[in-house]
């Protein structure tokens, strides 16, 4: 098993997101971005987010160069899931990883993520 956790300014991400628009369509899947508009402050949703997918990288102990949307955090109702995709899940089943969980939480400041794996049954 691995763990991971990550803690982002949620400013930060805001500005970097206003300085360049096509950050967030090179960091978050078309669901995690919609799934942000639909929020009162979207940024604080995408820091969270941003967090996620680091904690997960950690978790999975990945190398530079993995892409942000190959690690898409899932908000369907219920608790937010983690879905793996094209290297990143290579990598996961290579390691024999089953599933990844995480548990996201923002204040005003900040944004923060704890992801742990899980073996393959």
């Amino acid at each position: 098993m691995g763990v991971g956790i990550d803690l982002v300014e949620i400013d930060r991400v805001e500005q970097a997101l206003e300085r360049r628009p096509g950050l967030a369509a090179r960091l978050f899947t078309e669901a995690e971005r919609q799934y942000a508009e639909g929020k009162a402050r979207p940024g604080q949703h995408l820091a969270a987010r941003f967090a996620a997918k680091e904690a997960v990288a950690k978790a999975l102990q990945l190398e530079a160069g993995w892409s942000m949307r190959d690690v898409e955090v899932l908000a369907d109702g219920g608790p937010p899931r983690i879905r793996l995709h094209g290297d990143v899940a290579s990598h996961a089943a290579a390691r024999g990883v089953g599933e990844v969980s995480v548990s996201l939480t923002h204040s005003r400041g900040t944004a923060g993520a704890v992801a742990m794996t899980e073996p393959a049954t």
